[in-house]
Parts: structure tokens; C-alpha cells; sequence
């Protein structure tokens, strides 16, 4: 070998030296990177990188024991919790809980109001048809409240939510913004009328246009005791019914909207995609994602027509207990509120008002089972969705 050849050869690497990165997890080793980058990200990540390794590059770069800006506490179970944050809990908890306690000290009360009056009743306080408890006697029950009250509140149901579904659906689906907006406030209104005003308008006007209605009906299907005749003119719980479905219409209709509004417009679009007719992206789309929410909504109306008062007060005619029991809904009637308020005068006495408050219990009762169901059906939709 001439001295020229020995000058240009390079030097042998020593024995045990390798370039960083060239070093394999089982000691084989890759050829050394000239790649400026790859020594840079070497050296950002703290050392070499190793194929295989459970550290990869650019990890590390922080200070494990230095805090990061930002960071805080909150959603991570470390770090120092801001004083708002203590407080907005506080506020929070508090007045959940303070729902639940007041709902809780209510039935608490109306149980230890009503428990002397029922152990006390010579009747059966849940089948019997009398309401005696004016003496030291008591014979009382509950039926006739009872049905007067499920049976208007369910006939307002029928009437109220199929047209608060077609008002939703005309003012998210058909009606311009411009036309839809003076629509939506009308219907709110109606929610701002005072119930002593849609009694008096019920039984003043509503009554006598109706009652030609109820007259064909007696006429011609009074041999189905629903729509059997009583003759009770004006104040029966047919009329009560489509008086509590014009105060319940705004309820529902609101909560229609609300979910129609929140259909997913991806849902929307696919429906369009597949050549669907608006009726039929109504229909496939609009109204399934919007079912628990108008359960929600109807179930919400259920409640308000089950605790209205006054103006069941003024519409309902009191009716004999004495005769056959009446399943017909030309029929007049109390409902367990309209009872409440039409004898307050008769609270004279731990024993009469018992009575009463025994009576407020089952309106409670029946009124916590009906949301309850609401709720399970609710959530048994979410789950089946």
C-alpha cells in the first residue's frame, strides 16, 4: 500500500464506540444519522431513541415536578382547587339537595297529617264512594276523586298533545323563521293567563258552543258508558278536559320545539340524501330523535292538568255520590284539587282536615308515580336508541 493510500483512509473506530441512535434494545446496532434532525430530536428527548422502547421521542420535555401554566386543578384531581370552584360546588349541591329535602319533608308531612284521619275512616278509604266527615265519624273514600281526576286529566292529554306536536313540527319543519317566531310567542302566552280566567271563559263561553257536541254525542252513543248521559249541562268533565288542554297546549309546545329544533342535522341530511319527502324526514328523522323529549314534555302537561284548582272549581258541577257510579265524561265531578279547595271552609278540626290532607296525599302519590313512569320510559328510550 503506497504512503498517498495510507493518508486518505480513515481512521478505525475504537472498540465499544458507537454514534448515539446506532445502539438497538437487543445490542444490534443501526448505521450512525449524519441527518442533523435526528441528532436534534436525540437530544430534545433526552437521549437516544430505542426502537421498541415505551418512551418515544419528545417525551420528557417538561419538568415532571414544574408546574405548568394553565394546568390548574380542576377535572384532574391534583393541583389547588380555586375558591370559585369550592363555592360553585357548594351552591350547586346545596340546591340539589335542597330540592330533594323539600320534596322529602312534604310527603313527610302529609303522611303524619293523614295517617290519624285513615286509621280512623269506617269506609274504605281507596273504593268507597262516601264523603262524610262532618261528625266524629268518619266515612270517606277516594274513588269518585280519584277518576274524575286520572280520566279529565287524561282527556285533556288526548287533545292537547297531538296538536302541540303539529304546532312544533309546522314551526320547525314548514313555517318561515318570520312567520314561526309570532307563532311561538302567541302560543307562550297562553301559559301567562291566570287559571280563574280559563275557568270563567270555559264555563261563560266555552260551555254553550260545545254543547250541541255533547248533545250528539249523548244522542248517539249513549249506550257506551264513556259518553253516556247525565244531564249535566255546561260543567262536565268533558268540558273541564278541553279547558286543561288549552292551559296544558303551551307546555308541550315548547318542549316539542325545543327538540325538534335539536334534531342532528346530519341526520337531517341523510334523509334528504336518500330521496326522502319532508313527511317521510319527519318522520325517520325528526321524530325519533324527539320521542323521550315529547314524553318529557306530555308528561310535564300530566302533572299541570292533574293539580289544577281553580279552574276546575269553577267549571266542574257537583254531583251526587248516591246514585250508580258514573264512568261518562258528560258527567260533572270533583277532582281531588277542586275538593281541597271548594271545602276549606271545613277545616275546623285535626279530624276534617285530615281528611283532606289524606286526599292531598293520593294527588301526591298519583302525581310522583306519573313522572317516575315518565322518566323510566325516558330513560329506556335513551338506552334502546
Amino acid at each position: 500500500m503506497t504512503d498517498r493510500s495510507r493518508r486518505s483512509a480513515p481512521p478505525p473506530e475504537p472498540a465499544g464506540r458507537s454514534e448515539p441512535g446506532s445502539e438497538l434494545a437487543d445490542g444490534y446496532q443501526l448505521p450512525a444519522s449524519s441527518d442533523p434532525l435526528h441528532h436534534q430530536v436525540d437530544a430534545l428527548a433526552g437521549g437516544p431513541v430505542v426502537i421498541g422502547s415505551s418512551r418515544p421521542a419528545g417525551v420528557d420535555l417538561a419538568d415532571a415536578g414544574a408546574p405548568v401554566a394553565g394546568s390548574g386543578g380542576i377535572g384532574t384531581g391534583r393541583g389547588t382547587i380555586r375558591i370559585g370552584d369550592r363555592v360553585m360546588f357548594g351552591l350547586t349541591s346545596g340546591a340539589g339537595a335542597a330540592v330533594v329535602a323539600l320534596i322529602a319533608l312534604v310527603a313527610l308531612f302529609l303522611v303524619i297529617k293523614a295517617a290519624p284521619a285513615i286509621s280512623h275512616d269506617h269506609s274504605n278509604f281507596i273504593t268507597s264512594r262516601n264523603w262524610d266527615v262532618s261528625g266524629d265519624v268518619l266515612n270517606y273514600g277516594v274513588l269518585p276523586l280519584l277518576w274524575v281526576t286520572v280520566l279529565i286529566s287524561l282527556l285533556a292529554m288526548v287533545l292537547a298533545v297531538p296538536v302541540a306536536i303539529g304546532i312544533a313540527l309546522f314551526m320547525t319543519q314548514y313555517a318561515h323563521p318570520r312567520l314561526a317566531r309570532p307563532i311561538a310567542y302567541v302560543i307562550d302566552l297562553l301559559a301567562a293567563i291566570p287559571s280563574i280566567i280559563y275557568g270563567v271563559w270555559g264555563i261563560a263561553v266555552l260551555a254553550p258552543k260545545i254543547q250541541p257536541f255533547a248533545d250528539f254525542m249523548t244522542n248517539h252513543f249513549s249506550w257506551f258508558p264513556l259518553f253516556a248521559d247525565h244531564n249535566v249541562k255546561g260543567g262536565t268533565i268533558f268540558t273541564g278536559g278541553v279547558v286543561l288542554a288549552v292551559m296544558i297546549l303551551p307546555i308541550v309546545t315548547a318542549v316539542g320545539r325545543d327538540v325538534f329544533e335539536r334534531t342532528p342535522r346530519a341526520n337531517v341530511e341523510a334523509a334528504w340524501a336518500l330521496g326522502a319527502t319532508r313527511w317521510e324526514m319527519i318522520r325517520l328523522a325528526v321524530l325519533p330523535h324527539g320521542r323521550p323529549g315529547l314524553i318529557s314534555g306530555a308528561m310535564l302537561g300530566l302533572g299541570r292538568a292533574l293539580g289544577e284548582t281553580i279552574a276546575i272549581s269553577l267549571m266542574l258541577s257537583k254531583v251526587s255520590n248516591a246514585g250508580p257510579f258514573s264512568w261518562s265524561i258528560f258527567d260533572g265531578g270533583e277532582t281531588f284539587a277542586s275538593k281541597i279547595a271548594n271545602n276549606a271552609s271545613e277545616f275546623n278540626s285535626p279530624q276534617q282536615t285530615g281528611a283532606y290532607i289524606a286526599a292531598g296525599l293520593v294527588l301526591f302519590v298519583l302525581t310522583f308515580a306519573v313522572n317516575a313512569a315518565a322518566r323510566a320510559v325516558v330513560n329506556r328510550r335513551r338506552e334502546f336508541s
